[in-house]
């Protein structure tokens, strides 16, 4: 499930506290929570981001099932500059999600599948966010991914690494900006078409796509809030993805969990 944007307006809470009593009923082994938990950190102030943060704990254990979380931008604390908070804050920029959730990337095993969480998040001398997996963390995959070649691999990254998203929404020859797609997205996708990588699971664009390429499926997942909690966007409803893993073999459908963005 990607893309929540828990807050306390729009009955978003109450919309996301659905979308969790719908996920119990189907009762899957666990869930991925794919990034933009929260909206939003990135211009708030501490009381703010720290209130959004706790809100998205506090319904986050009514999940019957183990959850595992993906950094999205929306997470990251105080970079717009507009609200002035000084990068010397305990808590700025990633150290909240740190602090308040856990780490940024790392992988677990799940019967024989391994799956790796990625942090897609850089940010640039202005104070901007972009996709980016950077240097460190590539290192770090490039070990992980030769830990488990023996095992089929998924893997969450909140930006996109291959997606069709501006020529569905923009122009034919649109491109992305910097802040909608993993920048070196090449050199990612290049690492793990190596490796036994089936499944690229996406978030960020708010749309529903599955693209294969050299034998890796690239899945942007939709979005819990659709149109940030305003009801559907262009024509998809609030919902998540349930996947059903057969062998090394998976199928992706889209839950619409019932959500009424114009309920009382």
């Amino acid at each position: 499930m990607t893309d929540i944007h828990v807050k306390p307006e729009l009955r978003a809470a109450e919309g996301f506290a659905q979308a969790i009593d719908t996920i119990n009923a189907l009762n899957p082994d666990f869930v991925i929570s794919g990034g933009d938990n929260v909206f939003d950190a990135l211009q708030a102030s501490y009381g703010r981001a720290d209130s959004l943060y706790f809100l998205y704990d506090s319904l986050s254990k009514r999940f019957e099932m183990p959850l595992y979380n993906t950094i999205g931008n929306h997470e990251v604390f105080g970079l717009y500059q507009a609200d002035g908070i000084d990068p010397s804050h305990e808590f700025y920029g990633k150290k909240m999600y740190e602090e308040r959730i856990g780490d940024r990337y790392y992988s677990f095993d799940y019967k024989h599948w391994h799956f790796i969480i990625l942090d897609g998040i850089g940010f640039t001398p202005d104070r901007k966010y972009v996709g980016v997996i950077d240097s460190l963390q590539m290192e770090w995959l490039k070990a992980d991914l030769e830990a488990h070649k023996d095992k089929p691999v998924a893997v969450s990254t909140h930006i996109p690494l291959l997606s069709v998203g501006q020529q569905i929404f923009g122009k034919p020859t649109s491109a992305f900006s910097p802040s909608e797609i993993i920048i070196n997205a090449k050199e990612v996708r290049e690492l793990m078409e190596h490796y036994n990588v089936k499944l690229v699971l996406q978030g960020h664009l708010h749309m529903l796509e599955d693209i294969l390429y050299n034998g890796i499926h690239y899945v942007t997942g939709g979005a819990v809030c659709a149109r940030w909690w305003l009801g559907p966007r262009n024509g998809m409803e609030e919902g998540f993805l349930k996947i059903d893993v057969s062998g090394d073999t998976f199928r992706c459908q889209y839950i619409d969990y019932a959500w009424d963005a114009n309920g009382v």
